[in-house]
């Protein structure tokens, strides 16, 4: 994470904000495990059996990846600067407020 933040000053960028979304990932992986045995004959129709279970246990290996803290995803805004400007919202809160 640092090497590319630093990478991207080097080229002009801003770092606005950094958020690792590790517990998020784990959620949203859950719930499409569930999804995807809730539709498990859809599923299994529109592939087949062993690709249905390669999909299952892909998506709740994942999970259990992220939740154990061995698998983590971060999320960085850079804002090129116009002039001294970002034309960003000055808070994280702000950027959620329609």
């Amino acid at each position: 994470m640092s090497e590319v933040n630093l990478l991207a000053e080097q080229s002009g960028f801003e770092v606005r904000d950094v958020e690792n979304l590790r517990e998020h990932y784990a959620r949203t992986l859950r719930q499409w495990v569930k999804r995807l045995e809730g539709q498990r004959s859809v599923a299994i129709q529109l592939a087949d059996e062993v690709t249905y279970r390669t999909w299952r246990f892909y998506l709740a290996a994942a999970a259990y990846g992220f939740e154990a803290g061995y698998t983590s995803v971060d999320q960085t805004l850079l804002a090129k600067p116009d002039q001294g400007q970002s034309h960003l919202p000055l808070t994280r809160a702000d950027l959620y407020i329609q």
